[in-house]
Order: structure tokens, then sequence, then C-alpha cells
């Protein structure tokens, strides 16, 4: 482990005389990607400069112990080195979690699709609950979203939503949200006042950019189609619908948020894009997924993840055993405290299945 933060530290030393550079600074993208690197690091860097200071802290009150003669002074200097060997073996933990490989995607922005599953109108009516939740989450941390498909209901539920969200870090911080959203409550149409069970599946992608994925048009089928909603909107009396077809992989895409046949293609390649990225790499990292499967669960859409109960004021995730009684709250997209414990769950389960300490 040390090995490596020497390195590192050596690194950061020469970024900071690039990023200084005239000649760098006069290129631009070479510059943006010396300070993003430099970023990347700073945190470790720092940590591991407090390592070392402590450190060399502990050095100096083991030698000087050896000569000390005042009884005293003697046990103070042993609870300062007691004292420092805590900090040090807190440093070195923290350390440890900074250095765990880092997923290339978590700074991404996201790709979110939510789809109403079993329990009709009630599924329709929680899934747009669940779409709301998460678009306030986002504006909680200064994120922009658009919506790109909506397949809405006539009591005011969503069948199928798909939006982007974009900003730092949106994909680290969603991505364990991918799997099935269950609610259980009374539904407003039920007059007996018994408690349904429905569900919503919730897919998390981040977004592909073109120089990940390169689509060969010979691959893609377009079909333009009259657009369907509800309520008659003008969407029906134009054929603006962009239906995108990937022939290798049979994977669909339909967009018909925007009056234009142009935009609405350019947000459903986007899409695609993000399909087909996540398509692909799950096919990569399928063996890995098999041979071990991380402690927050595998992503995989058809896994039930949580459990909103209204009667109860609680949610549940099940994969950390995790319950927090705020479920109004958190419909409100106050996530964040189990965003955080899932985030830290997941890095739990990387430090037991071991650190490279060359």
């Amino acid at each position: 482990m040390f090995k490596k933060l020497d390195k590192m530290l050596e690194r950061y030393e020469k970024l900071n005389e690039l990023v200084s550079d005239a000649d760098v600074i006069s290129r631009m993208d070479e510059w943006k990607a010396y300070t993003k690197e430099l970023d990347d690091m700073s945190e470790t860097v720092e940590k591991y400069t407090e390592y070392k200071k402590v450190a060399k802290e502990l050095a100096d009150l083991e030698r000087d112990i050896a000569t000390e003669t005042d009884k005293e002074m003697k046990d103070l200097m042993q609870e300062e080195i007691l004292s420092c060997k805590d900090k040090l073996d807190q440093i070195s933990s923290e350390l440890r979690v900074l250095l765990l490989p880092k997923n290339p995607d978590d700074d991404k922005n996201v790709i979110m699709e939510i789809r109403a599953g079993a329990g009709g109108e009630e599924a329709s009516l929680f899934a747009y609950e669940l779409y709301k939740m998460y678009v306030k989450y986002a504006e909680k941390n200064r994120w922009k979203t658009e919506e790109i498909d909506n397949n809405s209901t006539e009591l005011g539920g969503i069948k199928e939503v798909v939006f982007s969200i974009s900003g730092k870090s949106a994909f680290g911080n969603l991505k364990f949200e991918s799997g099935v959203h269950r609610v259980q409550r009374v539904p407003e149409t039920e007059s007996q006042g018994r408690v349904h069970t429905s569900t919503a599946t919730v897919a998390v992608l981040p977004e592909a950019t073109d120089v990940e994925i390169n689509i060969d048009e010979k691959d893609l089928r377009v079909d333009t189609l009259r657009s369907s909603g509800a309520g008659g909107q003008h969407i029906n009396k134009t054929e603006s619908c962009i239906r995108l077809t990937h022939i290798p992989t049979g994977i669909v895409v339909l967009c018909q948020d925007e009056r234009s046949q142009t935009k609405n293609r350019e947000k459903a390649m986007k899409v695609l894009k993000s399909r087909l990225y996540d398509y692909y790499r799950s096919q990569a990292d399928k063996e890995y997924s098999e041979n071990r499967r991380s402690q927050v669960g595998t992503g995989d859409r058809s896994e039930r993840i949580r459990t909103y109960n209204f009667p109860d004021g609680r949610v549940t995730d099940h994969r950390i055993k995790l319950t927090l009684y705020s479920i109004d709250d958190f419909m409100l997209g106050n996530i964040d405290e189990m965003i955080e414990a899932l985030k830290i769950a997941d890095r739990e389960s990387r430090l037991a299945a071991g650190v490279d300490d060359d």
C-alpha cells in the first residue's frame, strides 16, 4: 500500500509542476486532463500527508521516551504514543478505502428508466412518485434533469418514463437504485381499506459517450410514428415519434417527447448508446458477477431491492437490512442517508474481498 502511495505522491508533485507550466497551459485539453488527475488524487495525497506527519510524530516520541528520566513526563509521552498509534490505524483504514479501484463510470451522467410493474394503476402511480423522488433528489444536488420519454396513464401515473440526470458523480450516487422497488399501502381506489402490494422497476445506466459507443448506421433501423399520449395533445397529430432498433442486439428505443423528429432522434440515440454500453458492460462483467456477488446486490433489474411501507411509515433496503422511518421525507427526495449507507456497504464489501498491498 505504501509503495503505491509513494508513487502517487511523486506523481502528484509532478502534476503540480505540469499544471503551472506555460506550455502545458497553452494546450488546454492536456492541461484539463492533468488538472482532473490532480483533483482525483488530492484527497488521497492529503490523507497520506497526514499519515506521514503522525508517523514522524510517533517516531520522535519513541526516540525521546527512551532517554526521558522523569516518570510523569514519561507517562504523558506514553499516552501520546498510544494516541498516535490509534490515529495511524484510523488513517490507514481510510487510505485503504481511498485506494480502492474507482468505477470509471461513477463520474458520468445517467439515463434512468422507471417502469410500472405488478399492481395495475397503483403500480403506475407509484412509478410516478419514484420519478418525482429522483427529480427532487437531483434538484437538491443542483443536477440537471431532462425527460426523454413518458408514457403516462389517464389517472396521473406512468407506465414508463425515461429521463437523464446530468451532474457530478450522478452515476456513482444513483447506481445502486437499479432493481425492483415494492410499495405496500392502501390505494385511493380501495374502498375496504386493504393494503395492496405493487412494484416498479428502476434501471440506472451510465450515459455513454460517442467515443465509447459507435453505432454503425447499417445496424440501425429508424421508424417514424404518429406519437401517442394521454389527452390528445399535439403529439397525436404529427409523425414526430422516433423508434430506433439496434438490429444486432434487438434493443429498441422510443422517443416522442419533442415536437421535432430531429430532437427526438437525438434523445433516442442518447438512450440507445447508454443501453448498448450497459449491455456490453454486463456481458463483460458476467463472469465476474458469477464469481462474486456484491453485498449491495447485482444491480439486476429483476432483483427486489427495497420496500416502501406507507402504513408503517418505513422504507427498507433489503440488501443492507437498513430501515428508515421517514417515508414522507424520503419520497421528497431526501434519500441521502440510504445512498450513503449503500456506498459504505459497497466499500466494505470490496475491502473484505482484499486490497492489493504491493
